[in-house]
């Protein structure tokens, strides 16, 4: 069938299974809890949903931070309306996607969360001076993500209803500056956190671009927690009969004969040491290990 033929929904889907994955599940994952909440305020539940914003979303309290610590993370999944969802969701598709593509899902996640729960800990931290309020919303993990692509990508051109086309970087401080002017205004807007996510994500971008991949610290998790197998049981083949068809890569064998011993090393040295102490080629090596893993 010609693409010209596709209903809305088919192109609609052939363009959200074309998304990196990790993209994909956010977007899924919001828009999803959304329509719920929509469905259940649609049959009278309208109270129950102001519950969950209660007990999901963010107050910047300290003693409420501190013993439900959740909330850091749950708030960024809830939205107050249509437009609320919508612009969030539109600005991450049009930006998260080149970003996660450019850094992988591993870095976007943490580019991604790391702006969410830094805007709400700006926020937490600045509450005495401001209105300390419900807040729920995407918004400081998208800034963040906004500003990692400006950042990645700055003279890409944005194209804006009535606008010239404006250059990624000039767009995003636009945006920035628009909440730094309105910060004080009472439009129940969370601005407080818009700019700590825009900040979290700069810093976060500034940090992967001196070394520090973020990847390495997903595979350090999953190494330290992941079931130590039996000795003699199901594990890595051992190196014997090779299938006559498969090529042999130097490199590829490398990565294999080491993967074990040298990966625990490697892993024991950053437990101890800390990352930075390890040498450029056990950094190389982690790395690619990180990948096949």
């Amino acid at each position: 069938m010609s693409i010209y033929g596709d209903s809305f929904g088919s192109a609609l889907k052939r363009g959200y299974l074309g998304l990196p994955s990790a993209l994909r599940v956010i977007l899924l994952l919001n828009v999803a809890i959304f329509v719920l909440q929509a469905i259940v305020v649609a049959f009278g539940g309208g109270a129950l949903v102001s519950g969950l914003f209660n007990v999901f979303g963010f107050i910047p309290e300290w003693q409420i931070a501190l013993l439900q610590p959740w909330r850091l993370v749950t708030y960024m999944f809830l939205h107050g309306s249509v437009l609320h969802v919508a612009f969030n969701m539109l600005w991450l598709w049009w930006m998260g996607r080149p970003v996660e593509q450019q850094l992988g899902p591993r870095n976007f996640l943490v580019i991604y969360f790391g702006s969410g729960i830094g805007g709400a800990l700006i926020n937490l931290v600045l509450s005495p001076f401001f209105a300390a309020n419900v807040t729920i919303g995407a918004s400081g993990a998208v800034f963040g993500m906004m500003v990692a692509f400006a950042m990645l990508f700055p003279r890409i051109p944005i194209m804006l209803l009535f606008l010239p086309p404006i250059e990624a970087r000039f767009l995003v401080a636009g945006l920035i500056a628009i909440d730094l002017l309105f910060i004080s205004s009472a439009d129940n807007v969370a601005r407080i956190v818009h700019l700590g996510g825009a900040f979290w994500g700069y810093i976060l971008v500034k940090l992967y671009w001196q070394g520090y991949n973020y990847d390495l610290w997903f595979e350090l998790f999953r190494q330290r927690f992941k079931k130590k197998k039996v000795p003699g049981k199901s594990g890595p083949v051992s190196s014997g009969a090779r299938n006559p068809r498969m090529k042999k890569v130097a490199d590829a064998e490398i990565v294999e004969e080491y993967s074990q011993d040298d990966l625990d090393r490697i892993l024991d040295k950053i437990s101890k040491s800390g990352y930075e102490a390890l040498s450029a080629e056990e950094k190389r090596l982690l790395f690619e290990l990180s990948k096949k893993n």
